[in-house]
């Protein structure tokens, strides 16, 4: 599932582009564009789930076209494909949210039969693969290896199929991270993740409610953090880092179940990622200082759950 630092870069990213654009009436129904990019988002898990279990599958058409040759050799005509019938691949085809995105997607519309094709040629010149297919047993945790292989070593490295996933999603460059954390999650843990709701009810609130309050409360905070601005340069600092202590200001006034450490390193983290070299400790300073003063006014209540 969409873990709540994903949708925090999400909607992030979103305020970030209000921020940026041009029109007032860009943006006009943020949360319906949120909505959207979480599903584009959704799109994208999907067709990368769909590759992999193409080139996996790909095994059976690459025995069927060498053993169809006018002169085929004994190797044409005993061509493992034990990897087509990996549980993995089977599970997966039989996952009825998986099946619904499929007729609801039609990822096969997307797919570059000769791209699977030379990843599973690439698969099979490996030599784990190699030492995967002369095993008869189907070890569950070699199951999942070799389809963690496909994703991790001959997909994601691979340019071509980076610029394919480009073509035909515009959101890969800002959600690649979270796939590659969503993929590997879904191939260690296949029950954990549900195709048609990759985002659950309560994280799906956190989201539109988080993207909500950083919009209605901007005039706020904007008065919360320009006093603490003395010492640094208000014209050079990051926009990304103003929308991002927003946000967690927001977080520390307006969520009362996440605790305020929480909200504070997790700040951090995306300043120092997705911003700056200063912007973790400039993001730290002007939050921790914030936080000081409404904790020592009584303006943050935190509600203790386990």
């Amino acid at each position: 599932m969409i873990s709540r630092r994903n949708i925090r870069v999400k909607v992030m990213q979103l305020l970030y582009m209000i921020e940026a654009a041009d029109s007032t009436n860009t943006f006009q129904h943020p949360v319906q564009t949120l909505e959207k990019q979480m599903d584009k988002s959704r799109e994208l898990f999907v067709y990368l789930i769909y590759f992999i279990a193409e080139v996996a599958r790909y095994a059976e058409t690459s025995a069927q076209k060498r053993a169809s040759k006018n002169l085929p050799s004994s190797a044409d005509l005993n061509v493992n494909i034990k990897i087509a019938g990996n549980d993995f691949i089977w599970n997966l085809l039989e996952d009825k949210g998986f099946q619904q995105c499929l007729e609801k997607d039609h990822p096969e519309k997307l797919l570059d039969k000769e791209l699977v094709s030379k990843v599973y040629k690439a698969l099979t010149e490996n030599a784990v693969y190699q030492v995967y297919i002369t095993e008869e047993s189907r070890d569950k945790g070699k199951e999942r290896e070799i389809i963690k292989l496909i994703f991790s070593e001959l997909m994601l490295p691979n340019e071509h199929f980076i610029s394919h996933i480009e073509e035909h999603f515009n959101n890969w460059d800002d959600d690649a991270e979270m796939m590659e954390q969503l993929v590997l999650t879904y191939i260690q843990k296949p029950k954990s993740v549900q195709f048609n709701e990759i985002m659950s009810p309560d994280k799906w609130e956190f989201a539109k409610t988080l993207l909500k309050t950083a919009i209605d409360k901007k005039e706020y905070c904007a008065e919360l953090i320009k006093p603490k601005l003395k010492n640094w340069d208000a014209e050079r600092i990051a926009q990304l880092d103003m929308v991002l202590m927003r946000m967690g200001l927001c977080e520390l006034l307006y969520f009362d179940t996440i605790p305020t450490k929480v909200t504070i390193n997790e700040y951090i983290d995306l300043a120092k990622e997705y911003s700056t070299a200063q912007s973790g400790q400039f993001v730290n300073g002007i939050l921790d200082n914030i936080h000081k003063e409404l904790v020592a006014e009584g303006k943050i209540q935190k509600v203790s759950f386990k």
